[in-house]
């Protein structure tokens, strides 16, 4: 069946249907990653979006439910070259068109998603539909996809109610922005004790079950979009050990008076080095993010820049001076060296131990 995707500058390709049939609209993303499609679409922080698969083979692994990141699928559609429909893994359970039917996402196959790509490089991130009705005019669709916005998705995708992990170890409060599963895994693998909120919770029903320190998880949207959470953080600021990923990390940025503005078309794929300041060390990392911590907005004498975008600079990591937290950009669990950053998790305990033994001095802590 044929497909076609249209952007809001009027640009259309023609391809073929793959998943769910039927008409979309999303904000048009593309992501660099050679594998890890399934991950990809169950990040809760991709909802809203369409998402473009710059590698050329998609699918040739399977699916398997064990990776997920989720329960379910975020993503409003997607995008790949060549979608392979004969999966070759002793791992599969089933094809990833037969998955995104299941799904009911919509999605379109055989089109040029380098041009796409270099399109979205240069003119930045826009809105798009992908239709497979016979009768799809642009025309007909264009002010909707013009005003398409993703409003309020952390509400959305964020768990309804307190969940607990028991462990033996440190008490986490893990505020669940639109988490991946991955995140859990790295503290459950440290034996910690974790209580998952709802991003709606409270300061005053988290601090009530007395956690040793506070994990701000990654999610979707404009970070100044949610107020709520904002407000919340800044009254747990300084009262435990903090360790914030991605727009944890923009959040905690926020509640201290800073700002955040938005790429031209983010960061997304499993190849972007970060440098970390302390150590002089580059790491290749997982990220996801459309927005940014600005550096000249920080406060120097409050929070200082930890890591560092070698592509572009950006700000990847955070350090609080006067607080015990520390924030980074991109997914420390998402295991794209495979591990090699999983140190910060680590690094969160070793901060917890020492707040609890009191044993920190917050204008020298690196």
């Amino acid at each position: 069946m044929k497909a076609i995707l249209a952007l809001e500058d009027g640009t259309q390709f023609v391809g073929q249907s793959i998943g769910a049939t039927g008409t979309c609209i999303g904000e048009v993303v593309f992501d660099t990653g050679m594998t890890g499609y399934l991950e990809i679409l169950t990040d809760p922080s991709f909802a809203g979006q369409i998402i473009t698969m710059t590698y050329p083979l998609i699918g040739n692994y399977g699916i398997n439910t064990e990776d997920q990141e989720s329960t379910k699928p975020y993503a409003k559609g997607f995008i790949v070259r060549e979608l392979c429909d004969e999966p070759s893994n002793f791992r599969s359970q089933e094809t990833l068109n037969k998955y995104l039917k299941r799904h009911n996402i919509i999605g379109i196959q055989g089109i040029d998603t380098r041009a796409l790509t270099r399109i979205l490089r240069n003119k930045g991130t826009m809105n798009g539909v992908i239709s497979t009705d016979a009768d799809f005019k642009l025309e007909d669709w264009i002010e909707k996809v013009k005003n398409y916005r993703i409003i309020n998705p952390v509400e959305k995708v964020t768990a309804k109610e307190v969940r607990h992990i028991e462990g033996s170890g440190r008490r986490i409060a893990l505020l669940d922005y639109g988490i991946k599963t991955n995140i859990i895994r790295c503290l459950v693998k440290r034996n910690c004790d974790i209580y998952v909120f709802p991003a709606t919770s409270s300061a005053d029903e988290i601090l009530a079950v007395e956690p040793d320190g506070i994990m701000l998880s990654n999610g979707p949207g404009d970070p100044k979009d949610c107020t709520y959470q904002i407000k919340e953080l800044r009254k747990l600021l300084g009262k435990k050990p903090m360790f914030g990923i991605c727009l944890g990390h923009q959040l905690t940025a926020l509640a201290y008076g800073g700002d955040t503005g938005k790429l031209k078309y983010g960061h997304r794929g499993g190849n972007h080095p970060v440098k970390d300041l302390e150590n002089g060390r580059t790491y290749i990392t997982s990220q996801n993010h459309g927005y940014v911590v600005l550096a000249e907005k920080l406060d120097n004498r409050k929070a200082v820049v930890s890591h560092i975008n070698i592509n572009d600079n950006t700000v990847e990591g955070i350090k609080y001076l006067d607080t015990p937290t520390f924030t980074v950009q991109f997914h420390p669990e998402a295991s794209p060296g495979p591990k090699d950053t999983e140190y910060l998790f680590d690094r969160f305990m070793e901060l917890i131990d020492m707040y609890k033994n009191r044993r920190i001095n917050y204008a020298q802590k690196k």
